[in-house]
């Protein structure tokens, strides 16, 4: 029978007509598929549902499946409730009434302060947070707070429990509550759409967190005002979140005393009343405590067990008639340490039912059955009536849409009946598993209704995981697998996922491959749909790897359907390199630098030309010190005008440009930067063969033009001049520049033959030559005498020592030509006139002299002080600068 319908011969095919013919089979309220429950309780519901962008098939037998949702079966905007509704959602959220009431009904008392105070404040928008020790009667005071609330907002009052809830679901059960999406759970942006636009009064009970998460909830909702429930060891809210604190205490002893009245349903003798106020003081005035105490003088318990003669069949003591209270009482009023901890004697003084229910709340951490549930659990067709007896004496509280053990009750029921019902705890847990498994597979059975009893299922899989016997860990896999798709379905998504890590980890003690790679499975989905692509990624492989083995291949199939689409989520297909920023982390589209040519002291080559940056093609890991703190390199490239871009922060090994003059096209906006901005590899590459290919082009024309020394240069260089002049030398050498003299080349002087010696263009400071002599670089702008002596390290005055090849001193005679030639042997060379304009060459160890052309030019650097430039062509063979 389906326990939460009375009416169960209406979901049976068995039975016959009233007529006495043949059995009639009723129309199946969903349509037969092939696929079976683990359980094989027959067919079994597969529920789609649209969460985000996706297409969820809750798919109870293979595991879920999951894809982008189609444009056609997007939902539509959601459309608010209407007052109808919204009083009919509020009622399904409540706590269902007791079968029975077995007490009087206690209203809220003395508490008109409070409630003035929060009614005011929520009819100005403010949100408050009522804080109380449990016991205080703080739901009593919400229900009233939310009567008076009621026409306040558009979208009027909304009853949330904060009861093992976070802000995320908190969120979605407020969008529930005010909007109709059937099958639809919306993805992070549109929940956060949609609660902005919700004007509505929140009475949220129970609230366990505070401070950032608060502040969350607060900040996603801005047209709603709160009214939160809290006990003090609840965080509290951020300095910053505007929310009133308003503490609710204990009742004064006059109010104690007219509750305790109330609970007893009579006055009160002098004795009793004594009695109640030395309770006042010990209690500091709790409600809860009084509606203890009450059913204590109610059922005439004392110390010890109550007689059963003082009861009746039903457990219950007959009232006594008018003024004859004190004359039937026969036995004493309760001690303070009793009526503090009251479960035990009100246990015993109660019926065999309400004893079971409360062993089977002990045995699920608190959690007490629904009513509907207990006929089946206890195995007493009233058992129902438990609940009424239970919530009149204040040993259960509502909490969200069921109820629970009231503060404190769980454990004095330990300590008196600790060693019975410590031994039959995992048996009455399994009971209550094998129950719910059945009950939840029930074809009749929504997935709503499932979901209404999350708590004490979930506290039944929890009392069975730890659990070393077989049957219990079996009974437990299969209502984890039985009842994760119930919750699925009625998007209790938080449910969900502890239902599923329940369920594999008892799987996974269990040995049971297939059920474990289900709820891995499950788990990748869920992931998934909440966005988190990481742990998707994991449950998905390791269920995949886990049905390999099993060879499902059905399985398998579904798995890698929903692994491929994390990949393509993730940005990266499968069997595809890692990302960006994986291991090891690079730089997208750099173009890494060539090792720098060797160049001067000035950064130009021998021949005098500027180098520019040339790239490679190839991307290359940065240093292993380097912190990257950019993903983009931009490439470096001598600008025209000597401008340069700036290189990318971060960049290793990049040297800074040197500083000159900036274009006006080189800024923020400049074609090099704007190359780089679009992160293309193919216009990157491109730009930097461009660039190497300028450079080889400069190279050589400066290389043909440095080589032509008879042709007329543009500029300030003048015709038939070397690149460099002698110091103090009336006419021009190719062995040093002078910077000083008139019609001074502009670049420097290229790399020299064998025995030359460096210098550099417009150095100030002397430079050592090849033979370790200081060379002055700076020469007079009139001429001095071709004599003019260097200083050696010796200490030796020579006009210009130096060494040939051959290890002879070369030595400079004031010439008219100073054309050179080299000696490769160990001989003196020395520069003599000559009427021949063409030096020679001696291979042997003589002397080599240099003689001045009759027309007194010179050969290598043009015309000497005082002659006439040439503008013969060298002969071949002759060295020129």
């Amino acid at each position: 029978m389906d326990p939460t319908n009375r009416g169960s011969e209406a979901f049976h095919d068995d039975e016959q007509s009233s007529t006495g013919g043949p059995r009639k089979r009723r129309t199946p309220r969903e349509p037969e598929r092939a696929d079976t429950t683990p359980g094989g309780q027959g067919p079994v519901r597969v529920v789609q549902l649209v969460s985000g962008d996706y297409l969820l098939t809750v798919n109870p037998v293979d595991g879920s499946e999951i894809e982008p949702c189609p444009p056609g079966s997007l939902p539509a905007r959601p459309e608010r409730h209407g007052p109808e509704a919204r009083a009919e959602l509020r009622r399904a959220a409540a706590p269902p009434p007791p079968a029975r009431r077995a007490g009087p009904e206690l209203p809220l008392l003395h508490r008109e302060e409070e409630r003035e105070r929060l009614g005011r404040l929520l009819s100005r928008g403010r949100s408050v947070r009522l804080t109380g020790p449990a016991g205080s009667g703080r739901s009593v005071l919400l229900d009233a707070v939310a009567e008076d609330c009621a026409d306040l907002a558009p979208d009027g009052v909304v009853r949330l429990s904060g009861y093992r809830r976070t802000a995320g679901d908190l969120l979605h059960e407020l969008f529930a509550a005010v909007y109709h999406a059937p099958l639809h759970r919306p993805d992070r942006a549109g929940l956060m759409a949609a609660v902005q636009g919700i004007g509505a009064v929140v009475i949220l009970d129970d609230l366990e967190f505070g401070g950032v998460a608060l502040d969350e909830l607060l900040d996603a909702t801005p047209e709603c005002a709160f009214l939160f429930s809290a006990t003090p060891d609840v965080p509290a809210p951020s300095a910053d979140s505007h929310v009133e604190e308003v503490f609710l205490g204990g009742l004064g002893r006059t109010g104690c005393l007219e509750l305790l009245e109330r609970a007893v349903d009579r006055p009160l003798t002098d004795e009793e009343a004594d009695w109640a106020a030395d309770l006042w003081f010990e209690s500091e005035g709790l409600p809860l405590r009084f509606v203890q105490a009450g059913a204590l003088l109610r059922l005439g318990v004392t110390a010890g067990t109550a007689g059963s003669e003082a009861f009746d069949a039903f457990g219950e003591r007959p009232a006594a008639e008018d003024g004859e209270g004190e004359e039937k009482r026969t036995v004493p009023l309760p001690t303070l340490a009793q009526a503090a901890a009251p479960a035990t004697l009100l246990a015993a003084a109660l019926g065999e039912a309400a004893r079971e229910t409360l062993r089977f709340a002990v045995a699920l951490g608190g959690e007490v059955p629904h009513q509907a549930h207990l006929p089946a659990l206890v195995g007493d067709t009233h058992a129902d009536a438990a609940v009424g007896e239970l919530l009149a004496c204040g040993l259960i509280a509502p909490v969200a849409a069921h109820y629970r053990l009231a503060t404190g009750v769980a454990d004095q029921l330990i300590a008196g009946y600790g060693e019975e019902w410590a031994r039959q705890s995992a048996a009455t847990a399994h009971t209550a598993a094998q129950h719910y498994a059945w009950w939840a597979g029930h074809p009749s059975v929504s997935p709503e209704r499932i979901a209404v009893e999350a708590e004490a299922i979930l506290a039944a899989l929890a009392a069975l995981t730890g659990e070393e016997d077989s049957g219990h860990r079996a009974a437990a896999v299969l209502l984890a697998r039985t009842a994760a798709p119930a919750f699925a379905a009625a998007l209790r998504w938080g449910a969900w996922e502890r239902c599923l890590r329940h369920g594999q980890e008892v799987a996974r003690i269990a040995g049971e491959v297939g059920e474990e790679a289900y709820f891995h499975h499950e788990l990748g989905v869920l992931a998934l749909c909440t966005g988190n692509l990481d742990r998707a990624r994991a449950g998905l492989e390791a269920s995949i790897g886990l049905r390999g083995v099993l060879a499902d291949k059905r399985g398998t199939v579904a798995g890698r359907r929903a692994l491929a689409l994390v990949a393509d989520r993730s940005g990266l297909a499968l069997g595809a390199r890692a990302l960006p920023g994986s291991t090891p982390p690079r730089a997208v589209g750099a173009v890494p630098p060539l090792p720098p040519p060797r160049t001067g002291v000035d950064g130009r080559t021998s021949a005098g030309e500027e180098v520019p940056d040339a790239r490679s093609e190839q991307s290359a890991a940065p240093p292993a010190k380097a912190k990257v703190t950019d993903d983009t390199t931009a490439v470096i490239n001598r600008l025209p005008g000597g401008a340069t871009a700036a290189p990318a922060a971060g960049a290793p090994g990049r040297q800074a440009a040197p500083a000159g003059p900036r274009p006006a096209g080189a800024g923020k906006g400049s074609w090099a930067q704007r190359l780089m901005s679009g992160g293309n590899r193919r216009n990157l590459l491109a730009a930097g063969a461009g660039a190497l290919l300028a450079a080889v082009l400069g190279t050589v024309v400066t290389l043909g033009a440095a080589s032509g020394g008879d042709a007329p240069r543009s500029g300030p260089v003048k015709p038939g001049q070397s690149a460099s002049q002698q110091d103090g030398d009336g006419g021009l050498s190719a062995d040093e520049p002078a910077a000083g003299e008139p019609g001074a080349p502009q670049v420097p002087a290229r790399r020299g033959g064998r025995g030359e010696k460096k210098g550099n263009w417009g150095d100030e400071s002397a430079s050592p030559g090849p033979s370790g002599s200081a060379t002055p670089s700076s020469g007079s702008e009139t001429g001095a005498s071709p004599g003019t002596p260097s200083k050696s390290p010796g200490g030796n005055t020579s006009p210009t020592p130096s060494k040939t090849p051959g290890g002879g001193d070369q030595t400079k005679t004031p010439p008219v030509d100073p054309t050179p030639s080299k000696t490769q042997g160990g001989g003196d060379q020395t520069k003599t006139p000559s009427a021949d304009p063409t030096p020679s060459k001696t291979q042997g160890g003589g002397d080599q002299t240099k003689t001045p052309p009759a027309g007194g030019t010179n050969s290598a650097s043009g015309p000497a002080p005082g002659g006439k430039p040439t503008t013969g062509k060298p002969a071949d063979g002759t060295p020129v600068a």
